[in-house]
């Protein structure tokens, strides 16, 4: 019971940041959980999660979409999730453990870091983000730091950021769910803690988008950030030392 009340505590928080700044709510709930349940059977739900929070996200805005990066993403990430669910289908827990928490790690670096292009990137660097996020995305359902860190290098506006975000992780996570589901990897308790986890992810994601409304995006980037990188640390001690 106190792991389940952990998880649905986890959930609700990361609803809440993925409703504000349009990302962080899987690196927070599979470095969170992961600590109590095994990664494998934790992507394939936070994938699920991820879908549902931005199909709930996507009618406020869709008029600020770029589809010119979100075809590129696409392009690149969808052959590249099988190898990331592969991936996670055959490490063991603890080393996969360990794999997702420096991929939270390192990108969560990145971010804070606000590494700046010196020139508008281009189809092939759009494409070159997916795959990397593809499979990313496969193997810990995280794909979305990697397109975060490349749209803020960008300098492309918040609004924009925010509506290629929520668009690329509804169809990321239903086609990433969808591959692992073929590894075996989606189980119906997989389902079942989904849908427990709604009314916490609705309550979140709801709070999270008023709150854009009003704030910079920065106040809660920031503290995304620091919550990652410390979630991050407990996944590796936690990997390293049992």
């Amino acid at each position: 019971m106190l792991s389940l009340l952990f998880c649905v505590a986890v959930v609700f928080v990361a609803a809440v940041i993925r409703g504000f700044s349009g990302f962080g709510l899987s690196a927070l709930v599979v470095s969170s959980i992961s600590l109590v349940l095994p990664p494998a059977e934790i992507v394939p739900m936070t994938l699920l999660l991820e879908a549902v929070a931005s199909l709930r996200m996507l009618p406020a805005v869709r008029h600020d979409l770029d589809w010119k990066i979100m075809g590129g993403l696409m392009a690149g990430a969808v052959p590249a999730v099988p190898a990331g669910a592969w991936l996670l289908a055959s490490l063991p827990d603890a080393a996969m453990r360990g794999v997702i928490s420096l991929l939270v790690l390192g990108a969560s670096l990145m971010v804070w870091r606000g590494i700046v292009f010196r020139r508008a990137p281009g189809m092939a660097a759009h494409a070159a983000t997916g795959a990397v996020s593809g499979g990313m995305f496969g193997a810990a359902a995280i794909g979305g730091l990697p397109v975060v860190v490349y749209l803020l290098a960008g300098s492309i506006p918040a609004a924009t950021t925010r509506a290629v975000l929520t668009l690329y992780l509804m169809l990321m996570g239903l086609y990433g769910a969808a591959v692992t589901g073929a590894f075996g990897l989606l189980t119906a308790e997989s389902v079942w803690r989904v849908v427990l986890f709604l009314p916490p992810l609705f309550v979140g994601v709801a709070l999270g988008g008023r709150k854009f409304a009003s704030s910079h995006p920065d106040s809660y980037r920031r503290f995304t950030l620091v919550l990652l990188v410390l979630l991050a640390l407990a996944g590796l001690a936690r990997a390293v030392f049992g």
